[in-house]
């Protein structure tokens, strides 16, 4: 073990488990979070160790921000129910004396170009009413899998798929336009599967726990519920979450050119933006090869970072986001953090903070500033340097981001 590495992280230390490296010096760490990495760690099929990224946070069943490498099983809630939740950004040739002085008009196009879960109206107001061409092209290429999925499971078909192509969601997902430090405009945006994602997650998340209860399995929690491999369900799972992680990945190319063509129209001067491109899961299982073994890597909350891959680590609103490229660090199975995390729960950020402290936080952001959004204030969230600081020896910053307007899901 390196020197770096060992200033970087620290291990603790599970019995009748797996270790948990952790690279969160210098950031907190909840205690409930400390809890749910050991029952992970107790799993009997865990390759090695469970590396711990300095965003981590209490998810369902595992945490967020982990990376968990399985032999032979696949954990649904693990990966989660926003599958193949991610990241996309691209760098334009626009420079910021190019944007105009107003920027409000520039968040008012892009929040009419990709249906949001903000958006003012219908009963479902982030889904299409009727999906444009380009919608209708890429559900075209990605609904021949999706229907042998619903010939296995036709509850699934009924879940939102066609319709929320190309759309943001809502919570913490957002579209970011950014400044690097060479004052270049970026586009920035973060969502994922959408309902159809959901629906397959919670759906197999499900039949995890049957299997278990059939077969007389006891978990430190439920939601370890797990699908061995050679079973019909875990080829199954495996085919419905590739093909999410497939939908999500379309689902971000679909609303980056929404945006690009939403600025097109407001701003003046004609550029390209495909200068420099990144898109990134962070939700989601890939097969890998780790420690001569090949096996099940799923990063929930956490960005793959191999030998020069670029990636993307997004601050809170209104706060520094990174482009970043991997340093290949084998210990992390080649991971890092998918953002700030959260240290405050939604519901206490709004307890806690006034729509006051919201627009001090967010000035010289456009961005709505009102009471629906104070869960997504800054302080909810880590502080990103501090974050960006403890995962040195994962990644190296490319560039480093800052926002000028921000439509929130």
């Amino acid at each position: 073990m390196s020197s770096k590495t060992e200033l970087s992280h620290e291990v603790m230390n599970v019995p009748d488990g797996v270790p948990v490296k952790m690279w969160t010096r210098g950031v907190p760490v909840d205690d409930k979070a400390r809890v749910q990495l050991a029952n992970t760690a107790q799993m009997p099929f865990i390759h090695k160790w469970i590396a711990v990224m300095p965003d981590v946070h209490v998810g369902k069943g595992s945490t967020i921000g982990s990376v968990i490498p399985t032999r032979g099983a696949i954990i649904p809630a693990a990966v989660g129910v926003d599958i193949g939740c991610g990241m996309m950004a691209a760098k334009t040739t626009l420079n910021a004396r190019d944007l105009p002085d107003d920027l409000l008009p520039l968040r008012r196009a892009i929040e009419r170009a990709v249906p949001h879960g903000r958006s003012p109206g219908a009963r479902d107001p982030g889904a299409w009413h009727e999906p444009p061409t380009a919608v209708d092209a890429a559900w075209t290429a990605l609904a021949g899998r999706f229907a042998a999925i619903t010939a296995k499971y036709p509850k699934l078909a009924k879940a939102n798929h066609r319709v929320h192509l190309g759309t943001l969601g809502t919570g913490n997902h957002f579209i970011e336009v950014c400044l690097d430090e060479d004052e270049a405009v970026w586009f920035l945006l973060h969502s994922g599967s959408r309902g159809i994602g959901n629906a397959i997650g919670t759906f197999f998340i499900e039949l995890a726990r049957e299997d278990m209860r059939r077969w007389l399995i006891n978990l430190p929690d439920r939601d370890l519920a797990y699908l061995p491999e050679g079973t019909a369900h875990f080829d199954d799972y495996v085919e419905a979450v590739e093909w999410a992680q497939d939908f999500a990945r379309a689902n971000r190319e679909l609303m980056m050119q929404a945006v690009v063509d939403a600025a097109r129209a407001v701003i003046s001067k004609p550029f390209e933006a495909r200068c420099e491109v990144v898109n990134c899961h962070h939700n989601y299982v890939s097969r890998e090869h780790h420690y001569g073994e090949n096996i099940l890597v799923t990063r929930k909350g956490a960005v793959r970072a191999r030998a020069g891959e670029l990636g993307i680590i997004p601050g809170s609103m209104g706060a520094k986001s990174f482009i970043v490229r991997g340093l290949g660090n084998p210990e992390s199975f080649e991971s890092c953090s998918h953002g700030a995390g959260r240290v405050l729960s939604r519901s206490e950020a709004k307890r806690r903070f006034t729509l006051a402290d919201q627009q001090r936080e967010t000035e010289g952001v456009e961005c709505r500033k009102d009471a629906d959004v104070i869960d997504e204030i800054p302080s909810a969230y880590k502080d990103i340097d501090a974050v960006m600081h403890a995962q040195r020896d994962l990644v190296e910053v490319v560039h480093t981001l800052k926002q000028l307007v921000c439509v929130k899901g």
